[in-house]
């Protein structure tokens, strides 16, 4: 990466111009392009040779290329040895037993023993060194060494610039050694032939050891660790016991259908192979729980009544129709997996759990291909040919301009475009775990991350072409949300809450309410502002509502129309126009409209006749998982044909594909929804019931849509009482006494974890501080920190103004010997008695103090502004006021600027009024430019009040910021125009 300019395709499809028999692929320390490149050579009649180069750096020390599997597994195995524990290479090979070894020529100034699978490559450039090395190397030892870096002058050209990038240097400073000589370019086997026709025994020696290079790998085979247990057999009987139990509990005694489906389900499983799939995901979320974790299982998988029973999933598939063919049929096209959520900060150690328990030699997290795009290119480009940074974004912001243009942007603007999808570097996927039958260097080498878990060098698609289905163990900061209000409840009210009671939280009469009142900040996935106006507009009361509600909200739905047409169809169903008899059949349920991944696979296989296995096809590339151009297309020109010949007219088949198109990239299956919905009922619930509890939860996991400040507005509109950190009573996070909420020292700004970790270690120690004094005597702060906790009012208990208290810091600090800290002394300190003059305080301090340690001020920001507002208009008053032109003060939470079709700017605005309820708005192309949003405060805001399905909004004609009354201690009386 960074050094070649070939793809696989590219480099096969050439070797296939030139009459290329058989051709070896050797990375450099990498072996993530071998399954394609054996693909791509299989399908052009070509023999892959595989393996790898080895380099410390810029350095060439050998090359290996594999005999047969075995070989490939021993280089892997020595390429990770190396990379997990960062050690370079030594100029010598280990004595490998099914890969032979080659040499650069220069190795036999040191190095001249060669063992019987060792060989020196020879250049047709270095021939004369064979001179030099005649007496140290055997003509049996030589082969004819072609390396192919590029195809032409341009290629080699962009070649050096990826190696500047990789060094950081600017081009004219590359050195000659880390970039490739002009002669590793593709030249046809006749002149490379002609350039060794004096060494006829170094080109056969090249064809025998090519000749005996085979590598046979059987992408059907499954890669997974075959059995959980000791037999299939008995994976098979424990799955069983375990659904049967998990039956019991999720229905009760006697329930015919679910016995049914749960019977047909584990036929299915047992013959395709995947019960110890089935029986790991299970065994890592019977680890979570012993641990106390909670998790959500989402994805396809929830369409198992399997996964359901055995607890891997909490979506029931009876009751929403799921089947289980979206997640294992024979006719899928890719192997299944669950979709795992655990809460971010107890993720890594449910991974440390799966690499202890399988093995590590058997486990790895899958890569993904970091590439080059975009604005990135120009800007690496521009630093390789010096160019100063404000010509880099002249470049990058205003490509047009004719200013700062010279030889070198020239060179940016045609290399650039042919760097764009170059694999950069290797990242982590998402949630991907690789759990193995056999060691996992038998498929890849392995290479390590910062987090000290080994990635393996290919991505996704790739895995699934070899053979393995992949474990996605995610993370997310709702499940936080969950845990860390239930174990607060614990605590403080002595109740254990059963968060897994979905079907009673589902029929739950509170729960209801606060969908209907969309009273939803907090709650996973359904706070947003989008999110809680489809739930206003949909009249949402109920559990299925809701889980169309999580899929329609996705951008695919959204931009076609079709979250509209949803809306408008679920009001009044009976002026339904459907667009054929046959769209009716399949996608009643959902007013004709396609909602869900699932509803693809109905239509392309049940309208347009294609196979289950191509709707599969098309699905996933719909979701942006499917990478083969050439089958997408062949699927859609069929879907065409098929649809002409079922005699469908044509605007109707476009019509009906335009609405899938839209699906690209966004869609959720139903089952993803359903899962999204069950999280979002327990986070209502612990809403409904434990308000209060359920902010400071959502504060201490650092939020989600919002801010700190709007989490802690909503726990004061639910009756708590807010309180800035206090030296005796605030711990390092937020906490909950009563209805009192203490903030954390953690968001306080500026004040350091050493401070923080000080003050609350000689509190547990020696108990609650009793002054300011003993303060200062027991923890040694800087002058600095103790300042920032002064202005916080950290020290309010003890009855000093915030003046009087920075005297005393200043004198203590200033007092203070310089060569012992404070907090050390040997002998008892006596309290000291200050005479200070008058200090005047005023209450705007207190807010300009918050605003600028905690990002917002404890007291209403409507006291702030300067003017007396003119308008007492409140949010639940423009209901009333459809159609009338109203002005209103409006406090901005969050805004989303978007561009419109014709690439205009406009935006949504949400907001809280004067008592603390909220507001939405649209901004206008021509509006938004005249009066843009200005950061975070207080605007006053005139506008039309227009209403859909009852949910009311303001199209804004003017709005402006409210400047805010001066900071007492500001010198000249000036005033500010920002709330941070």
């Amino acid at each position: 990466m960074r050094y070649g300019t070939l793809s696989p395709e590219a480099l096969v499809e050439h070797a296939q111009n030139l009459g290329v028999k058989r051709l070896a692929l050797t990375d450099i320390n990498l072996i993530s392009g071998v399954y394609d490149f054996v693909k791509e050579c299989k399908a052009a009649g070509i023999e892959p040779v595989v393996g790898v180069e080895f380099r410390n750096g810029d350095e060439l020390r050998y090359i290996c290329l594999a005999q047969n599997t075995e070989g490939f597994a021993e280089i892997n195995q020595h390429l990770s040895t190396h990379l997990l524990t960062e050690t370079p290479f030594a100029i010598q090979a280990p004595n490998f037993n099914n890969a032979y070894v080659i040499y650069p020529i220069e190795v036999l100034s040191t190095y001249n023993r060669l063992k019987p699978h060792e060989y020196v490559g020879v250049g047709h450039w270095q021939f004369n060194a064979l001179f030099r090395f005649r007496s140290q190397l055997e003509p049996a030892k030589a082969v004819a060494w072609q390396p192919v870096t590029f195809l032409d002058r341009p290629n080699y050209n962009l070649h050096r610039l990826l190696r500047a990038i990789d060094h950081n240097a600017l081009l004219s400073k590359l050195p000659v050694t880390a970039h490739a000589t002009v002669h590793e370019h593709f030249m046809p086997p006749t002149e490379l032939l002609k350039r060794f026709e004096a060494y006829p025994k170094m080109i056969l020696n090249t064809e025998r050891l090519l000749g005996n290079c085979e590598f046979v790998f059987d992408n059907e085979a499954p890669k997974n660790k075959r059995v959980f247990t000791s037999s299939a057999a008995d994976d098979l009987e424990l799955l069983q016991k375990l659904a049967y139990d998990g039956m019991l509990y999720r229905y009760g005694k006697n329930h015919k259908e679910a016995k049914k489906r749960v019977d047909r389900e584990l036929g299915i499983i047992n013959e395709l192979g995947f019960g110890s799939y089935f029986l790991i995901t299970w065994d890592i979320i019977r680890y979570a729980r012993s641990r106390g974790y909670y998790h959500v299982g989402r994805g396809s998988g929830a369409n198992s009544m399997v996964a359901y029973c055995i607890g891997i999933t909490d979506v029931d598939p009876i009751e929403l129709d799921l089947y289980f063919e979206r997640f294992i049929n024979p006719h899928r096209t890719s192997p299944p997996d669950f979709d795992i959520d655990f809460s971010w900060d107890e993720r890594d150690e449910i991974i440390d759990y799966v690499f202890k328990r399988y093995g590590r030699d058997h486990v790895s997290l899958m890569a993904t291909y970091n590439t080059f795009k975009g604005r990135s290119i120009y800007r690496e480009l521009g630093k390789v040919f010096g160019l100063p940074k404000p010509e880099i974004d002249d470049l990058i912001n205003n490509p047009s301009t004719v200013k700062h243009r010279n030889e070198h942007t020239q060179y940016i603007f045609k290399y650039a475009p042919m760097m764009i999808d170059f694999p950069e570097h290797l990242s982590i996927h998402a949630g991907g775990i690789l759990i193995s039958e056999e060691p996992m260097y038998r498929y890849s080498a392995l290479q390590p991350m910062p987090k000290g878990f080994p990635i393996c060098q290919f991505d996704m698609y790739v895995a699934e072409d070899v053979g393995f289905a992949k474990f996605d163990v995610l993370s997310q900061r709702g499940l936080g949300h969950i845990k860390t209000c239930v174990d607060i409840v614990r605590e403080n009210h002595k109740v254990n809450i059963d968060i897994h009671a979905v079907q009673d939280f589902k029929r739950d009469p509170k729960i209801r309410q606060k969908l209907v009142e969309h009273e939803t900040m907090g709650a996973f996935y359904v706070e947003s502002p989008a999110m809680r106006q489809l739930i206003w507009k949909l009249r949402c009361d109920n559990y299925l509502t809701l889980v169309a509600a999580s899929s329609i909200i996705r951008p695919g739905v959204s931009a076609s129309g079709m979250m509209q047409e949803y809306i408008k169809r679920h009001h009044n169903p009976a002026s339904i126009s459907y667009i054929h008899p046959k769209m009716e059949e399949l996608l009643q349920e959902t007013y004709g409209v396609m909602v869900y991944q699932e509803d693809v696979i109905k239509v392309a296989h049940h309208f347009a006749g294609l196979t289950l296995a191509e709707a599969d096809v098309l699905r996933r590339a719909m979701s942006g998982k499917y990478r083969s151009k050439k089958e997408f297309q062949r699927i859609v020109d069929k879907w065409f044909v098929n649809c002409r010949e079922r005699g469908y007219p044509d605007d109707i088949a476009k019509e009906v594909w335009r609405q899938i198109e839209s699906f690209s990239g966004y869609s959720f299956s139903k089952a993803h929804s359903a899962s999204f919905a069950v999280e979002s009922y327990q986070s209502l619930y612990l809403k409904a019931y434990y308000p209060r509890e359920f902010m400071v939860a959502v504060i201490n996991n650092f939020g989600g849509f919002y801010n700190t400040e709007m989490y802690a507005h909503e726990a004061r509109r639910y009756g708590a009482r807010l309180e800035a950190p206090d030296i005796n009573l605030s711990l390092h996070l937020t906490r909950i006494e009563d209805r009192t909420i203490w903030l954390g020292w953690i968001h306080v700004q500026g004040l350091e974890n050493r401070s923080i970790d000080a003050m609350l270690k000689s509190r547990t120690e020696e108990g609650d501080f009793v002054s300011f004094q003993d303060f200062v005597h027991r923890v040694p702060l800087g002058l600095e920190q103790m300042s920032i906790l002064i202005r916080m009012g950290a020290f309010r208990s003890f009855g000093l103004s915030k003046k009087e208290l920075l005297w005393e810091a200043h004198f203590f600090h200033h007092k203070a010997p310089k060569t012992v800290n404070m907090g050390t002394e040997l002998f008892e300190w006596e309290e000291q008695k200050f005479d200070l003059p008058p200090l005047e305080s005023h209450w705007l301090e207190d807010c300009y103090d918050e605003m600028e340690l905690l990002g917002f001020p404890l007291d209403s920001p409507f006291k702030l502004i300067a003017e007396t507002p003119t308008s007492k208009l409140t949010a639940s008053q423009l209901i009333h006021l459809v159609g009338k032109r109203v002005a209103i003060y409006g406090y901005m939470v969050t805004y989303k600027a978007i561009r419109t079709k014709n690439h205009k700017n406009m935006a949504f605005g949400y907001f809280i009024d004067h008592e603390g309820e909220f507001f939405d708005t649209t901004h206008f192309p021509q509006n938004i430019e005249k009066y843009p949003f200005r950061g975070k405060g207080v605007y006053y805001i005139v506008g039309k009040v227009v209403e859909e399905y009852g949910f009311p909004s303001l199209e804004v004609f003017f709005m402006r910021k409210c400047e805010l009354k001066p900071d007492p201690r500001v010198s000249g009386n000036v005033r500010t125009n920002a709330l941070n």
